[in-house]
């Protein structure tokens, strides 16, 4: 803490940077990464600040160094984009992928449908409480929210801390079903679901949540399209699996086809993705502010950011792709902070 006793006669009882300037020294040369809070008195704010944002860096690396995550099905045969190395995975952070073979999906899937009527009825009518709902998704209810059931019984089975989904291909073809609009729920539930099988971008979402002590809900808002007529303004939209509890004040919210169309409340985000380029790992990290734009089908976002066109171009060059993660808040630092423990993961600031 800063020494505040300055005694009449000159004497001082403690001279506490000598202390912080030697030990942070002699951490650097043995190789400990450390976290360093501005010399201040304890009760002064930037030290609780400080503090707190050392503790969510603490959670990130606890939860992501050694995490279990669920591949549930393959990615979309064009999806090239998000082919990841597992390999790497486990070797550089020691993150194990558990595969979850689709005939095992089908299967628990059937079971539910058949055994759990009950908890279907409830679930269907939760749905529609939520959302204006289109002909094509009423006939379905049941099958949408028996996706919850499904992933709720795949974390608890293969003890896992979030899962990278195959959603609207093999599914629909195998179910009957899409569960794009199941994701909402399951997010305001804490549940963590990657769409599209984007491994990098699940991994990422973790992160996010667990900086945020969970206080937070990460969603998958790609980069999708400049705004008409504002050159700093992007849309950050999906299909439909940001968190429902995520909607602006005000506006409706639909299922349309099992997907949820809503608007993301007004705040500001941090926008960020892990991704990798012959094994060289990093997380591309910038903020931005919600704006306004045209209304459009889908979850989404307007983000207005500093010098989209320099973003633009970072994320372009690499090694990046537009399934950016989004989270309420300024995580830019301890973004920063969290990649001193995590030494195989650069970071890697846009703004």
């Amino acid at each position: 803490p800063q020494d505040t006793v300055f005694e009449p006669d000159g004497t001082r009882y403690t001279d506490s940077q000598c202390g912080l300037f030697g030990m942070s020294r002699q951490l650097q040369r043995m190789n400990v990464p450390f976290t360093y809070i501005e010399n201040c008195r304890i009760e002064d704010p930037i030290f609780t600040e400080g503090f707190l944002r050392f503790v969510g860096v603490a959670c990130a690396v606890k939860n992501f160094k050694g995490m279990r995550v669920a591949q549930v099905g393959m990615r979309p045969k064009p999806f090239c984009s998000v082919i990841f190395n597992e390999s790497d995975l486990m070797d550089k952070f020691d993150i194990h992928v558990i595969p979850v073979n689709l005939a095992v999906i089908q299967d628990k899937y059937r079971r539910i449908l058949e055994t759990r009527k009950d908890e279907l009825a409830a679930g269907v009518a939760k749905l529609r409480g939520m959302y204006e709902i289109d002909d094509l998704s009423e006939p379905v209810l049941d099958k949408v929210y028996a996706f919850v059931l499904l992933y709720q019984e795949i974390f608890e089975e293969y003890n896992v801390a979030a899962v990278s989904a195959e959603c609207w291909t093999a599914m629909q073809l195998m179910l009957g079903a899409m569960p794009c609009a199941a994701y909402p729920l399951l997010a305001d539930m804490g549940y963590i679901i990657g769409c599209e099988s984007d491994m990098h971008a699940t991994l990422t979402q973790v992160v996010l949540k667990c900086l945020t002590l969970g206080q937070k809900k990460p969603f998958l808002g790609e980069f999708t399209t400049r705004h008409p007529s504002d050159r700093n303004v992007e849309l950050l939209w999906h299909c439909g699996p940001f968190a429902y509890s995520l909607k602006k004040q005000g506006t409706e919210a639909k299922m349309v086809n099992m997907r949820q169309w809503m608007q993301v409340e007004d705040g500001h985000f941090t926008v960020a993705r892990i991704d990798q380029n012959h094994g060289s790992y990093s997380i591309a990290v910038c903020e931005c502010d919600s704006a306004e734009g045209p209304y459009t089908f889908g979850s989404y976002m307007w983000g207005r950011f500093k010098d989209l066109p320099t973003v633009e171009r970072k994320l372009i060059e690499g090694p990046y792709i537009h399934h950016m993660s989004e989270i309420e808040g300024s995580l830019t630092d301890s973004i920063r902070e969290f990649c001193k423990y995590v030494p195989a993961l650069t970071f890697d600031g846009l703004d």
